[in-house]
């Protein structure tokens, strides 16, 4: 082998060496670190992805107790005291937090008939959403809805109402102009329930009556720009559940 062909080859074998190396510190641990301490967040992707569910906690609001959710989750497998693994039970309600509603819910001859969230179309939950701002003195009357002028042919929609401060919604004229007069399938909100309190029942069945429109209820919208994003949201797969926890994120 002449000079001329063996400095390329070393130099080839070099990098390759220098590559394995590198490959080989970022997926070791490092000893120095003790005590890692974990990074919760809201956005990633330097602002392109943001994540509109809420964490659980034990005070957040819940329609079972006045004082919020309660406790939820024991440890009854925990490494500390033997057991292989740590291995964590969670009880809650399923329309707790950020969830989504089934027509089942409110209808009982479609929970009878087996449409739970097992059968909700995720095509439905999963693509292009307008993030609006609805008026914060306002119920989502039908006025309302007409004043928002969402455009024909825009699927899903994700309601920022007052909910920050108190309790708005959905009255049953909103519902029923939504349903008749634009072509969207999937309606998110900011509150544990999408229709207001006055109009909690009646604003429901307008909805669901079609079985065509899913509710996405508990959304963390917050901080989060008004336009149009990717939306992706996955419940669950529970047959015979009329509601389901559910994590969503939008996606520039």
């Amino acid at each position: 082998m002449t000079k001329t062909m063996f400095l390329p080859l070393l130099l080839l074998l070099l990098s390759a060496a220098a590559a394995s190396t590198s490959v080989s510190t970022e997926c070791t641990v490092s000893t120095m670190d003790d005590y890692p301490v974990p990074v919760r967040r809201e956005v990633y992707g330097d602002g392109r992805i943001f994540d509109i569910s809420h964490r659980y906690t034990m005070d957040m609001p819940s329609w079972e107790r006045k004082d919020g959710l309660g406790r939820f989750l024991w440890l009854p497998a925990s490494m500390k005291n033997g057991s292989l693994a740590n291995n964590s039970l969670m009880k809650l309600p399923t329309h707790s937090g950020t969830h989504v509603d089934a027509p089942g819910h409110m209808i009982d001859r479609y929970f009878d008939a087996g449409f739970d969230v097992d059968t909700l179309d995720l095509e439905v939950l999963n693509g292009p959403a307008l993030l609006v701002d609805v008026p914060r003195d306002s119920n989502i009357t039908a006025k309302v809805m007409e004043s928002l002028k969402i455009p024909k042919g825009v699927r899903r929609v994700l309601f920022r109402t007052l909910n920050t401060d108190s309790y708005v919604g959905f009255t049953t004229d909103g519902a029923r102009w939504l349903v008749k007069n634009t072509d969207i399938k999937l309606v998110g909100v900011d509150f544990l329930s999408v229709a207001c309190e006055d109009h909690l029942v009646s604003a429901h069945l307008e909805f669901f009556e079609s079985r065509e429109i899913i509710l996405v209820e508990g959304l963390k919208l917050d901080d989060v720009p008004t336009g149009i994003y990717n939306v992706h949201c996955l419940p669950l797969r529970l047959p015979g559940a009329e509601g389901s926890p559910i994590r969503c994120i939008l996606i520039k």
